[in-house]
């Protein structure tokens, strides 16, 4: 799936499949993620150490093999979302959004580039471009440019009818980590107030037809299929790291109990259970 089919899938309200990348792996990983259920995938630039040169090879070699490459940059910055998408990646998300002004330059970074300077800005202020000309190729050029902001505190949930009004959001993805904390409700996911602001944010996207989705690191399937079935469509499940240590974990432990050796010891296991949601 290209960008330009899961941009149209997020808008209609269809569900697209996907999971976090960390450490990427290697080159091969691609070819052995294809054809494996997932519509995305979503490599990591906040929370892990990958270099821009990294990040290219992997974005253009999972698209090569039709699955979506998404680019968490560090921060709301149009100078990081438009390098993001020059490396290859088809779409951003944008961590801890807030403002107009923020959304607004993402806009121009991810589905108006290469316009920049005064041009873009008169383009974002007034929707006005510099010919009909320039206004027909900027979405042809962009045809794949997905732009995902994501929600994690008070004041983004508040704000969010007049984010989605400035256009080019194409999905709302939520750190529920981040945004119980700024909720006052550390990593209590079943309390009212967390699960207030969480139906707040879906009803609010399905108003916009927009995308939304949340990304719970340490998350269950029976977690993910129950959210899932409060609206949330942009379906993005745990991450590589997690799926390796466990299968590591769970194999090698099956070895050593058949074996009649010794289990996996509790620091290892709590280091597990313990991650966070990124």
């Amino acid at each position: 799936m290209r960008g330009k089919k899961l941009r149209q899938a997020l808008t209609s309200g269809k569900r697209v499949y996907g999971i976090a990348l960390e450490g990427f792996g290697h080159p091969r990983w691609p070819r052995f993620f294809a054809n494996r259920g997932l519509d995305f995938i979503w490599v990591e630039s906040e929370h892990a150490p990958n270099d821009r040169e990294t990040i290219s090879w992997a974005t253009q070699l999972y698209a090569a093999y039709n699955i979506c490459p998404l680019l968490r940059i560090p921060e709301p910055s149009a100078a990081l979302a438009a390098m993001g998408v020059d490396a290859g990646a088809q779409g951003i998300i944008a961590p801890y959004i807030e403002t107009v002004e923020q959304v607004k330059q993402l806009k121009g970074a991810v589905k108006y580039r290469p316009l920049k300077g005064e041009a873009l800005q008169t383009a974002l202020n007034t929707g006005k471009f510099p010919s009909a000309e320039s206004e027909a190729y900027l979405p042809m050029y962009n045809e794949d440019a997905v732009l995902v902001i994501m929600i994690e505190s008070p004041a983004g949930v508040r704000n969010l009818p007049d984010l989605l009004a400035v256009g080019g959001v194409d999905a709302v993805l939520m750190g529920p980590h981040d945004l119980s904390i700024s909720h006052g409700v550390p990593e209590q996911y079943d309390h009212p107030i967390f699960v207030e602001a969480l139906q707040k944010v879906i009803s609010i996207c399905q108003q916009h037809s927009v995308g939304v989705g949340i990304h719970y690191i340490n998350g269950t399937v029976e977690r993910a299929v129950s959210w899932a079935n409060w609206g949330f469509n942009l379906i993005s499940h745990r991450g590589d790291t997690l799926f390796i240590a466990e299968g590591a974990q769970r194999e090698i432990g099956e070895l050593r109990a058949q074996l009649g050796d010794n289990t996996v010891t509790s620091a290892s296991s709590s280091m597990l259970e313990s991650g966070h949601s990124m």
